[in-house]
């Protein structure tokens, strides 16, 4: 301990030794939903927490406070480079303070398990050593400039299928090797400030009540920071005597008075929270919450790396797009180009983020379609729909509406009591809105009135509905069109407040391009407040519309076959992927599938850009000219995606995850518990290992068998030059305690400069340890211009050789290691050998 820590312990001391127990424990539980509690008289302030692991959404969740949506965590993954993760947490660092916040609740750093899970799209890889390196140099970013990073959700939370009561059971070798890197080295080496702790239990026990948050989490790796909970995961005082330091949200919990008196009876020691408090004091000063010893404002960091965010939003958008197929198409000639066909509802209506506590609400988004047209000025740029991808309530354009209280645009809300006097009203600026955490009186109210004048901007026949919990009555023009109930199935709060259910109108109304509509929409209170304690989402829009889907993708196809070019924009929606729920297959929604083959057969190149957060089948993948894959690529999404179909810019990615043909395929996919648990039964073999095992045995005397191929295995990702690997050189680093020194030489064999990740990987196949086939131990990014070679040195530490042995700890098997050098899992030129 240094002397400046011995010092701030001391003052934390002296702090907690003026505060009644009363006080102390009322520290330990949220003043409400995202802040904790002051006290003026230590010169603490109130912490603010926020979500935010791909943009800081801040204390409101309200339009009017928009925030930078920036490209989801597997975008960032695919960049593979700790130096983009690093400015990503810098940048959303200056979103918080800009929003007031003092905590990022973020990275999330579980791992890709299953391609099923919910919020596969909010994690990093199927990697634990991956996930690890941009974990740790994300939470460095963040903290550098001042702010608290939050690695969550501690620990083995995967699945999102029954996720506050269900129990992961893992085997000690499986989560210390696999689940719980990443939390390690974000612990160890980036020093975190907060960890939370997730929903589920781990081998019986819920997470806020394990032992886990004491070792290895505090006695092995030194973690002096706060764990908190995810909101509403402390259920009972047990939790007090574990390593739980913040229960969230408040005012109200399971500690408060029951605590007390559990510390007064001798159930809870008062140094266990004295210990909390003093973390939560740690953490207060850290941030600047607490005032320094002199009496002065303590200095939270300020803001060290400084960078434009919507700038960078766009970089990091290109860094993690994947190239994974190309004839030669891309990048697009655009002296060549006369006319190109846009076409998919996900390129005007892309998505740019996946849905949960995740989201923010940008300011500007530019989908596709803008940055493609913006980009091609001298090309006739055409739009077809020709699939349907959204479900559910697509809410009404801000463009086409119009506030009847201010005559500017947006929609009036208005909370009324049972005698329609008015409590409250608010001019917002969209008709999807999540009221949560702030002052709107959605306990106390009878009913939500939202009234606008739309003005289409298309002709046809529309299915009005809306999407909430509760009866709801919607009006065009004064006339009744819909009066019905929404109730949702789902358990999860979390889900009803953000992926509510839905009500359609029986019958479509008929409107005109140009002419507005008075539009109402009246929603009754009472089951929402039973339901969801007064949080609540609510949409007024209109209902997909799919009357017709062959005359659809025939209008696309005869777009597609006058065209140059024809770029196919697919993708998922918000009742795939998303917190709350899992997924229950793999393929694209609606007649996504059939459009692309349709538009392929014409014979016109064809680019397809697949905006999902994770894997989806492409049945059609052999068929098509290019397949580009951005994820969701956050608010710049579109100009990113025009950068690099233009060949501006290096498509950067390369998969963190492997991605299959076929749902089928899949080695390990259940996200289902049974009986309240769920079984990682796999052990360590995850993501590409279970694909190496399942193809090439066990390495325990299971002789390999055929299996299909994965369609894009982990770590690929293509670009536009070609690289050449040699020279490789392994050795020992003297006195390092195993460390091994990889050096590899990389030509850059093409026309123009480029992006190459180097990975390496090693292999124990005669090993008496039951082992994956091979594992990711390091890797590079390499950035070159034509012609040029770069000389790459890759260190493989130590740890990277070691097997967790049950009841013992870490241990090293002497003998040969392989040590591979490539481009993929897949592609491997190079191999040596290294022997401890």
């Amino acid at each position: 301990m240094t002397s400046q820590d011995e010092m701030v312990g001391a003052t934390h001391t002296a702090l907690i030794a003026v505060l009644t127990l009363e006080e102390k424990v009322r520290l330990l539980t949220g003043r409400d939903t995202w802040s904790t509690w002051p006290i003026e008289r230590i010169g603490l302030r109130s912490i603010v927490f926020s979500d935010g692991p791909s943009g800081v959404r801040g204390p409101l969740w309200d339009e009017r406070s928009p925030s930078l949506n920036l490209p989801s965590a597997t975008a960032l993954a695919s960049s593979w480079d700790p130096e983009i993760a690093r400015r990503y947490g810098n940048v959303s660092a200056q979103e918080a303070r800009r929003k007031g916040v003092d905590v990022v609740l973020g990275p999330t750093i579980n791992l890709h398990r299953s391609p099923l899970g919910g919020r596969h799209f909010e994690a990093f890889s199927e990697d634990p050593w991956l996930t690890a390196e941009l974990a740790a140099a994300y939470v460095m970013g963040v903290q550098e400039n001042g702010v608290g990073a939050t690695v969550k959700h501690y620990v083995a939370n995967e699945y999102e299928t029954e996720r506050f009561t269900a129990s992961s059971e893992v085997d000690e070798r499986t989560l210390r090797e696999v689940y719980l890197r990443a939390f390690e080295k974000a612990v160890v080496e980036a020093r975190v400030w907060v960890v939370m702790s997730s929903y589920n239990s781990i081998n019986g026990v819920t997470a806020s009540e394990n032992d886990l948050l004491e070792t290895p989490l505090n006695s092995e790796w030194g973690f002096d920071g706060v764990v908190i909970s995810d909101w509403t995961a402390v259920r009972s005082v047990a939790a007090a005597s574990a390593s739980q330091d913040l229960a969230m949200p408040g005012p109200d919990g399971a500690w408060g008075a029951a605590l007390v008196e559990a510390v007064r009876d001798g159930r809870v020691s008062e140094a266990a929270i004295d210990r909390k408090v003093a973390r939560l004091l740690t953490l207060a000063q850290r941030v600047g919450a607490l005032e320094s010893y002199a009496g002065g404002p303590a200095d939270a960091g300020g803001l060290l790396r400084v960078e434009d965010g919507v700038a960078f939003a766009r970089e990091a958008a290109a860094e993690g797009t994947v190239l994974l197929a190309n004839d030669g198409v891309l990048p697009l000639d655009v002296a060549r180009l006369r006319r190109v066909a846009v076409i998919g509802q996900n390129a005007v209506a892309a998505r740019t983020q996946g849905g949960g506590s995740a989201t923010v609400i940008p300011e500007r988004v530019v989908s596709p379609w803008e940055g493609i047209v913006a980009a091609l000025p001298d090309a006739e740029v055409t739009y077809r729909l020709g699939a349907v991808a959204a479900m559910g309530i697509t809410a009404l354009p801000l463009a086409e509406l119009t506030n009847p209280s201010t005559g500017g645009p947006g929609v009036l809300v208005r909370f009324l009591d049972d005698a329609g006097v008015e409590l409250m009203r608010e001019d917002r600026f969209a008709t999807s809105l999540v009221f949560f955490a702030g002052n709107a009186p959605t306990l106390t109210a009878s009913v939500l009135e939202l009234s606008c004048r739309w003005t289409p901007t298309e002709n046809g026949d529309v299915t009005v509905g809306f999407a909430s919990i509760g009866r709801g009555r919607i009006s065009v023009d004064g006339a009744l069109v819909l009066d019905d109930v929404a109730v949702g199935d789902s358990t999860d709060v979390g889900a009803n407040i953000l992926d509510p259910p839905k009500a359609v109108a029986p019958v479509a109304v008929s409107v005109t391009a140009g002419r507005p509509v008075d539009v109402v929409l009246e929603l009754d209170l009472a089951i929402m407040q039973e339901t969801t304690d007064g949080a609540f989402g609510i949409t007024l829009g209109v209902a997909p519309s799919d009357t017709d889907p062959e005359a659809r993708i025939a209008d696309a196809v005869a777009v597609a076959a006058a065209s140059d070019v024809a770029i196919v924009v697919v993708g998922t929606n918000a009742q795939v992927e998303s917190e709350g729920f899992d997924r229950s297959d793999l393929r694209l929604p609606g007649r996504q599938d059939d459009l692309v083959a349709a538009v392929a057969a014409t014979g016109t190149p064809t680019v397809v850009v697949v905006n999902s957060g994770s894997p989806v089948e492409l049945p059609w993948r052999d068929d098509v000219s290019a397949i580009v894959l951005p994820y969701f690529g956050g608010q710049e999404m579109g100009n990113a995606l025009a950068d690099v179909l233009l060949g501006r810019v290096e498509p950067g990615g390369r998969l963190p995850t492997t991605w299959a043909a076929s749902m089928a395929d899949v080695p390990v996919l259940d996200v289902t518990p049974v009986d309240g648990k769920l079984e990682y039964a796999e052990g360590i073999h995850l993501g590409y290992r279970a694909w190496l095992r399942a193809g090439l045995g066990d390495g325990l005397g299971d002789e390999p068998r055929e299996v299909p191929r994965a369609a894009y295995p982990f770590g690929f990702g293509l670009g536009y030059t070609t690289w050449e690997l040699r020279d490789l050189v392994v050795e020992e680093v003297a006195a390092s305690g195993g460390d091994v020194r990889v050096g590899v030489t990389v030509t850059n064999t093409g026309a123009r400069r480029g992006k190459q990740v180097v990975q390496v990987y090693l292999a124990r196949p005669e090993s008496s340890v039951d082992r994956p086939v091979r594992w990711l131990a390091g890797h590079a990014v390499v950035r070159a211009d034509a012609g040029e070679s770069v000389a790459v040195e890759i260190s493989v530490p130590a740890r990277a050789f070691a097997h967790w042995q049950n009841g013992v700890g870490w241990a090293h098997e002497p003998g040969t290691f392989n040590v591979m050098v490539g481009t993929s899992v897949d592609d491997i030129p190079l191999s040596s050998t290294v022997t401890l």
